[in-house]
């Protein structure tokens, strides 16, 4: 970690109440130093462009309503997979250096937000060893796995500690999940109003298998008929529009082991058009429960001194690793993948997919709402990453960071705070972001960027080239022998060596 991210995650408790206090303003300024709520929200599979306010034509008006009440991310990095992803999120540390899913040697979320004097509560898919109840939250409702079936749920499921029995029907897991998660801040609001809350709902939806209501698919079915070609030019140009992307990034061509949508037939396209339509209802179903839990908190007045953050743990999923022929996708009996056609459109403007370290699959949306501290309908193009989260928290609510705890050793802490960020000012970047998943591996430093496909090392410039079009690496190759020898450095410091596959009865990310 750089000197800056020191000074930012190792300052005072008096300090951080009042960086917290000099950004606010309105009603949020009329309340109490009491530290504000945060709810941290994470959809699973969900590329850069798939909701309204970044250039989708998915109808996401509730997530749309916290975007243009707050801030915008266009240059928000993740680890490219699930697992990788919640370690990093749940740690501020990089995946490798936690051992992925075992959380070694590391605080989480949970627990330093119990530390910070927080009720904790989550819901949804965990994917780490252990449970959420041994790992710092206070209640627990969803599924242990990395997956599951979206109807009739499987064995991992969980109330705090205790299996929890899915009913056969009226199930859904979106919807169970924001149930549960209004249940707990009913329950926070009636026994535990003298403390702040820190919800995390991790939405399952929409990774595979693709599962629906029928009500959310029929609204879908149709829609997708232009095709992947069309509909990646469509959502291009909105992001244009909206200002998301500098105009001389080009859009990123057609994958070649994609087909031209022109050359399917008519019975694949509307086969394509259903399983498209079934994910569009996926995060359409997401933000309807969003827009009920956001109702939920301003029933409770809870709305005000609340830091919401949203975000997706990668980019879109190119694995049509199996489907149900006979079995259309959408119900319980089903199990369909979307592939790199619909995954490319999901990632617009983007190059490559989850796994990939390349823009496709690392670079996906966070937004951040909170009343009288984040300026309404604004955007950023500062560069952050899963790791600063923590760090942020740990500003916002003012506690250190550990050297020690639970009886070991932590790791030192790799994010830097997104306050300033979240307060319209400029941050001092990070020196460089690291990425690696397996044999896919990239490094941001600066407007340099290094990827790793099938090698060698391609070289971007990022800020004239951010959808990695234009390989510089033969021209210049002292930039990347630089990049390429502090990538192999930080492997090194973590550990060298690729991180072994973890063991774990979770299923298939």
């Amino acid at each position: 970690m750089n000197r800056t991210g020191r000074r930012n995650f190792l300052k005072t408790a008096a300090a951080g109440a009042a960086a917290v206090a000099c950004g606010r303003s309105g009603r949020a300024a009329s309340k109490s130093k009491r530290p504000p709520n945060v709810i941290l929200i994470m959809v699973d599979d969900m590329g850069f462009s798939d909701l309204g306010c970044y250039g989708s034509a998915i109808e996401t008006p509730n997530i749309d309503k916290l975007a243009a009440g707050g801030l915008k991310f266009t240059q928000f990095y993740n680890t490219a997979k699930c697992e990788p992803t919640r370690a990093s999120l749940l740690t501020g540390c990089y995946h490798r250096e936690v051992g992925g899913g075992a959380l070694r040697n590391a605080m989480t979320l949970g627990q330093a937000m119990q530390r910070a004097g927080y009720r904790t509560l989550m819901t949804g898919k965990w994917h780490m060893s252990s449970t959420p109840i041994k790992k710092g939250f206070d209640r627990y409702f969803g599924h242990l796995s990395g997956a599951t079936n979206f109807f009739t749920g499987d064995n991992t499921f969980r109330l705090d500690e205790k299996k929890f029995t899915v009913p056969k029907k009226g199930f859904y897991t979106t919807d169970a999940n924001t149930g549960y998660a209004m249940q707990f801040l009913d329950e926070t609001a009636r026994k535990h109003s003298n403390k702040p809350f820190f919800l995390y709902v991790a939405y399952n939806a929409p990774h595979y298998p693709l599962q629906a209501w029928p009500e959310d698919i029929a609204k879908y079915k149709g829609k997708f008929m232009k095709g992947w070609d069309a509909l990646r030019v469509e959502r291009h140009q909105r992001q244009l529009k909206m200002g998301l992307l500098d105009p001389k990034w080009k859009l990123a061509p057609r994958d070649p082991k994609v087909p031209a949508w022109d050359t399917l037939s008519d019975d694949r396209k509307k086969t394509e058009d259903l399983t498209m339509a079934v994910f569009a209802a996926m995060i359409d179903r997401v933000d309807q429960n969003i827009g009920k839990l956001m109702g939920r908190l301003k029933k409770l007045n809870m709305d005000d001194n609340t830091l919401l953050l949203f975000l997706s743990d990668n980019g879109g999923c190119p694995f049509q690793r199996t489907r149900t022929p006979d079995i259309p996708p959408g119900p319980a009996n089903s199990y369909w993948t979307y592939h790199e056609g619909w995954a490319q459109v999901s990632n617009t403007p983007f190059r490559l997919y989850k796994q990939n370290q390349h823009e496709g699959g690392v670079s996906t949306p966070l937004i951040a709402h909170w009343p009288g501290v984040v300026k309404p309908g604004t955007q950023t193009d500062q560069s952050a990453h899963i790791i600063d989260i923590m760090a942020t928290l740990l500003d916002i609510t003012a506690t250190r960071y550990p050297e020690q705890f639970d009886g070991a050793k932590l790791r030192p802490l790799r994010g830097m705070s997104l306050l300033p960020i979240l307060k319209g000012q400029r941050r001092e970047p990070h020196e460089e972001i690291f990425f690696e998943f397996g044999k896919y591996k990239a490094l941001r430093a600066g407007k340099w960027k290094i990827s790793w496909r099938y090698g060698p090392w391609e070289l971007y410039d990022m800020e004239a080239d951010r959808t990695e079009l234009n390989n510089l690496a033969d021209r210049m190759p002292e930039k990347v022998k630089q990049l390429a020898a502090r990538h192999d450095a930080w492997l090194k410091q973590l550990g060298g060596g690729r991180q072994k596959k973890q063991r774990t009865r979770k299923k298939k990310q």
